[in-house]
């Protein structure tokens, strides 16, 4: 009966000094060109999807109000860019006044695949803008934009 080795155990002789490598070792029991083959098909798997993860989901990247933003009152032209293309129809902006009563907030009909636009008129307070969009691939974000409008 032959005595049981570890895989990744490297053999000594009878002089303490390895005899083995953990690849040779590999390649010994015949496991090398299995383990490379499955290492290079998940790396090529993860470099073909990393980019669709990437963009699986819509992000805010640019607001008008900014987050934490203090504005004038008055009519205030609303803009969210986003890192991809988004499905206005089926987004919505909700605006959440001070005492937490809420409103629904027409987007325009039109405009770059990537922004949604509205217009309000806001007087002094503390708003909440709350975001939700479709990304064209099917995936919804949701988010939220606090700002204030300043007394005059």
């Amino acid at each position: 009966m032959m005595p049981f080795h570890y895989p990744t155990a490297a053999r000594l002789d009878s002089n303490g000094r390895s005899g083995y490598t953990a690849r040779a070792l590999a390649a010994e029991e015949g496991t090398a060109v299995p383990m490379r083959l499955i290492t290079g098909v998940l790396a090529l798997l993860a470099t073909l999807l990393l980019p669709e993860f990437a963009n699986a989901h819509a992000i805010l990247e640019d607001s008008t109000p900014g987050i934490g933003a203090s504005i004038k009152p008055g009519k205030l032209d609303l803009r969210f860019r986003y890192n991809s293309r988004i499905d206005r129809a089926r987004s919505r902006l909700t605006l959440i006044r001070a005492g937490h009563s809420r409103d629904t907030v027409a987007i325009a009909p039109d405009g770059p695949p990537d922004v949604i636009a509205a217009h309000l008129d806001l007087i002094p307070g503390r708003y909440v803008l709350r975001w939700q969009v479709l990304a064209v691939d099917g995936h919804i974000t949701r988010g939220d934009v606090p700002f204030t409008v300043t007394a005059p």
